[in-house]
């Protein structure tokens, strides 16, 4: 470590985590029973300010928000996935509204969106090998999708925020560039991944630097680079790559990423809002405590808190 990271003091940012350290949002049975109230006891034991929605948090808003603010934790973002690739925009812009008034009640500001339609990566087979390419009508249906329910997150003071994704069709940096290039950069933000960049084969540090004025949202992730190999090279799932381990956090000295030159840019870029920690991990194989502390720690040593 060189050096501390420059304007991302705790007047700038928040530091949020994700419940899949504790258990898997996109594959449930990638779970050892952690409750949620286990979980996010955990967090705020970790020092964490805020997190993201899991599937295992009350329904009900005001549930939720009691148990949150007892713990002194913020939601840094609820999840939404849209399918507007396939057709279904009717469908996928109902459940950004209800989400939109989910956010409402619980206070936050971020929603956080990634396009499934046509996804592998939820699917049993090779992620790096079925991903899709989407073709230009596609993009258009995306593109057109994001701008309008950006515009109804902006006008209800929210922000809408992609996720680029391992196993879609915004997976590449230069999926991300167009999509950039395509969207209202007023009401369609980026939600800046590095894991999955990285993991995409691609330097998150460059993304950075190129879109550093789009990203409005940050996850942090770190992966291990002999998984990634063995997932490319082996043909794995993207389940199967989580089971290896090929997603651990910032700080881990077995992941790949320096994540202080990425800080920096986006400190310098004037960056304010949510850094969450998020890495999927069997907690069978991987104590969540035991990292969500070894994150914060880091990101605190770094950014010179």
């Amino acid at each position: 470590m060189t050096g501390k990271v420059p304007n991302l003091g705790p007047d700038k940012v928040s530091l949020g985590v994700t419940p899949t350290l504790w258990w898997n949002d996109d594959f449930p049975l990638i779970d050892i029973g952690i409750p949620f109230e286990q979980c996010v006891s955990e967090m705020a034991l970790a020092g964490f300010q805020g997190c993201s929605i899991g599937h295992k948090y009350p329904a009900d808003p005001a549930v939720l928000k009691k148990a949150l603010d007892l713990r002194g934790l913020k939601v840094s973002e609820p999840w939404v996935s849209t399918y507007y690739t396939i057709g279904e925009k009717s469908r996928t812009d109902e459940n950004f509204k209800r989400q939109l008034e989910f956010l409402k009640k619980v206070g936050g500001r971020d929603i956080v969106v990634a396009e499934f339609g046509l996804s592998s990566h939820l699917q049993p087979i090779p992620v790096f090998d079925h991903r899709p390419e989407f073709t230009d009508k596609q993009w258009e249906l995306l593109i057109g999708g994001l701008n309008d329910i950006g515009k109804l997150a902006a006008d209800s003071e929210m922000r809408l925020c992609y996720h680029h994704h391992m196993g879609t069709g915004v997976q590449t940096a230069g999926d991300i560039d167009r999509l950039m290039a395509g969207t209202n950069p007023d009401h369609v933000h980026l939600l800046f991944d590095t894991g999955h960049l990285r993991f995409a084969g691609d330097d998150p540090l460059k993304t950075a630097e190129k879109h550093k004025q789009r990203i409005k949202h940050v996850h942090l992730k770190n992966v291990r680079r002999p998984v990634v190999e063995k997932v490319e090279n082996g043909r794995l799932s993207f389940q199967e790559g989580i089971l290896q381990g090929v997603f651990t956090v910032p700080g881990d000295p077995e992941g790949a990423i320096d994540f202080q030159p990425i800080l920096s840019t986006l400190g310098e870029a004037g960056y304010e809002g949510w850094l969450v920690v998020e890495a999927e991990q069997d907690p069978a194989t991987a104590h969540p405590l035991t990292y969500a502390k070894m994150a914060r720690r880091y990101l605190v040593e770094v950014l010179g808190w």
